[in-house]
């Protein structure tokens, strides 16, 4: 029997959700109550992927999934030899939900719709001792002896014996992701380290972005030039604000922690040919002008990037916008190299509304990486974005939230 007859889980998200079905499928007898603020359960899932749901991710190698983890790569082991990939997408296939793995690695419903994702979890609930308590909202959790009370604003209470924190961080706070989880177990004496957004879009002051907005490239190596430099190669595409894509994401990810504004710039660099370098950029430039002499400049660019790249690059030189390859310059071919290789941003701002996740969270060192239990709170549980853990896109982030509610659930419903 565990030890553990009344379990309040706080959110009905990700990990929420799965630490209910957790416990309601491994010891039916506990008596769970799931607590959504919401009207319903799981909305940030649904809107994920574009509404498709990107459920979790194709990659079955966990040292390598680990990678994708600027921060708590090392806290979630654990969590992910219980319940990696392969077993998050064999779950969700028995339980309804047919899935797909994409040619970019990624993991969706057959149906393209995140609804079916949570509908697996609402089916599960019907027929399992999960009480849902929809449109409740927790404003404190106060310990004595061994039972939480749960105080709700309605000014209503309830008392559990073990608690599940996953509440989620405070990105998208239409869904309800608006931070209330930290005030709540800082006043069971844990620690919240710093809070950023992550994965977001960058905005930029330079001309160039919205001049060719829409241009994307397949591969580009993004460079900070802050307080802490930071690379990262993959694909993105230019806007009218400035830039977007899985590598700017990564990017933003990985830079959550700079602080920077339009008083205050982030200059950025990309490498828009990362694959080959400076000197042979250097040397295919120059024998295609030796052969063709009377092209245009912009065509010998053209080798490298889109027509309209390469009259931004002409133009962002200072190059006269129609010249002929035996009228430019060495200093103008280095120059227009220097550019692919290195293309300039100043960025101001991060773009509203795109943050997907929290950087920053409950403090690892806090939290049982074995149990998802606390080191301060007997009883109580971290699950998902609360805890201070975040990936980059890709189903990476809905990973880490199946993985550790399922190790909490496993745990509170253990017969140990």
């Amino acid at each position: 029997m565990s030890r553990f007859k009344r379990v309040g889980i706080i959110g009905g998200g990700a990990a929420g959700m799965m630490a209910a079905a957790t416990i309601n499928e491994n010891n039916p007898e506990i008596k769970v109550f799931l607590i959504e603020k919401n009207e319903s359960l799981g909305k940030k899932v649904i809107i994920s992927g574009g509404g498709r749901c990107n459920v979790t991710t194709g990659v079955q190698d966990v040292r390598i999934l680990l990678t994708k983890y600027p921060r708590g790569a090392e806290f979630l082991k654990r969590a992910f030899n219980v319940f990696p990939p392969k077993a998050v997408y064999d779950w969700f296939e028995a339980h309804g939900v047919p899935l797909k793995i994409e040619q970019d690695m990624r993991v969706f419903p057959v149906s393209n719709k995140g609804k079916d994702v949570v509908g697996a979890f609402e089916n599960l609930f019907a027929k399992h001792t999960t009480e849902i308590l929809y449109q409740h909202s927790v404003k404190q959790i106060e310990k004595i002896d061994a039972e939480f009370i749960l105080y709700f604003k309605d000014e209503t209470t309830l008392t559990v014996d073990a608690v599940v924190m996953a509440v989620g961080g405070q990105a998208y706070r239409q869904t309800g992701s608006t931070g209330d989880g930290y005030t709540m177990v800082e006043q069971l004496l844990h620690t919240t380290t710093e809070l950023a957004p992550s994965l977001s879009s960058l905005l930029t002051t330079e001309a160039t972005a919205r001049d060719i907005s829409g241009v994307s490239f397949s591969k580009a190596t993004f460079t900070t030039h802050g307080t802490e430099r930071h690379e990262f190669t993959g694909p993105f595409i230019f806007t009218h604000f400035g830039v977007s894509g899985p590598a700017v994401f990564a990017l933003s990810a990985l830079a959550a922690f700079e602080k920077f504004a339009p008083e205050n710039p982030l200059k950025v660099t990309i490498d828009i040919i990362p694959d080959i370098p400076q000197a042979k950029a250097l040397t295919v430039v120059r024998n295609f002008m030796s052969a063709n002499p009377t092209k245009f400049f912009a065509h010998t660019l053209h080798k490298f990037v889109p027509m309209s790249v390469a009259n931004t690059i002409i133009r962002e030189i200072g190059m006269q916008s129609y010249i002929q390859n035996k009228l430019v310059k060495e200093k103008e071919i280095i120059a227009a190299v220097d550019w692919l290789k290195a293309v300039p941003l100043t960025v101001v701002g991060r773009r509203p509304g795109d943050e997907f996740v929290t950087a920053g969270g409950i403090s690892l060192d806090e939290v049982n990486p074995e149990t998802m239990e606390s080191n301060i709170c007997s009883g109580l549980f971290f699950a998902g974005e609360i805890l201070n853990v975040d990936g980059y896109t890709g189903g990476f982030n809905l990973q880490a939230s199946w993985a550790t509610g399922r190790v909490a659930g496993e745990v509170i419903s253990s017969k140990l």
